[in-house]
């Protein structure tokens, strides 16, 4: 294909720098592909030839962003992702790039991912990141008090009320996606566990959801084997 046309070419002509922005554009295309394995490839093509070559500021943190993307994305790796995202955090920020804040929101995800919702005020008022702070940072802000919570309500008022900042980007809106299906799972077993018998409208309105999304997410957990300790004899009256 075109892509690898392109590669070839510039192989031959030697312009390194152009051969990593070329790898890294690669490694993005299959990463919204959802080809991880050919993404982290690229991305393993770009980091290698970047390694030989005087890599200017926004490059080197385009690369560790990507790093970090990938690493959450492939292996939920969320501590080695976060270090990435630092990395690209600090090298935008050096540059004054509107990258820096994304990068930022990247970071704070990695918190909440891993359960350190605490951490989340902390880096947001830190000195390094207190300049950027606004709406993109308070909606990072409101989800890890939603996670903190455990609360769903609160979760998708956040989603509604940060749409634009937590929705349209891909990254966020992906892993958010899972974590508040984690959330939902969550709450479920919670509610569910010291029963026999359950009515799904008692459920929907213990935990404010639709009748038909809590016995369609029911449904799922029951095929997965997701309930622990909770009678074979569970039925939904």
């Amino acid at each position: 294909h075109l892509g690898s046309q392109l590669l070839q070419e510039l192989k031959k002509m030697d312009d390194k720098a152009l051969l990593v922005e070329l790898q890294l554009l690669e490694s993005k295309t299959y990463h919204a592909l959802s080809n991880l394995p050919k993404a982290r490839a690229a991305l393993t093509s770009a980091r290698t030839t970047a390694n030989a070559i005087y890599c200017p500021p926004k490059l080197q943190a385009a690369l560790d962003m990507q790093s970090g993307i990938i690493h959450a994305a492939e292996e939920k790796d969320w501590k080695t992702a976060y270090s990435y995202f630092y990395e690209a955090f600090e090298g935008y920020d050096s540059i004054d790039s509107p990258r820096a804040i994304t990068a930022l929101k990247y970071m704070l995800l990695c918190k909440i991912m891993l359960n350190l919702p605490e951490d989340v005020q902390a880096l947001i008022s830190g000195k390094l990141a207190l300049r950027y702070a606004g709406r993109q940072t308070d909606a990072l802000k409101c989800v890890a008090q939603a996670s903190k919570n455990r609360s769903l309500a609160d979760f998708e008022k956040a989603l509604t009320e940060y749409k634009a900042e937590l929705r349209e980007d891909p990254i966020i809106s992906t892993h958010l996606a899972k974590l508040y299906d984690n959330l939902l799972e969550q709450n479920l077993i919670r509610v569910i566990e010291p029963f026999s018998r359950v009515q799904i409208e008692h459920i929907s309105e213990l935990i404010k959801l639709s009748m038909g999304d809590v016995e369609r997410k029911l449904s799922q957990m029951i095929l997965d084997q997701k309930f622990h300790g909770v009678p074979s004899s569970l039925s939904f009256t």
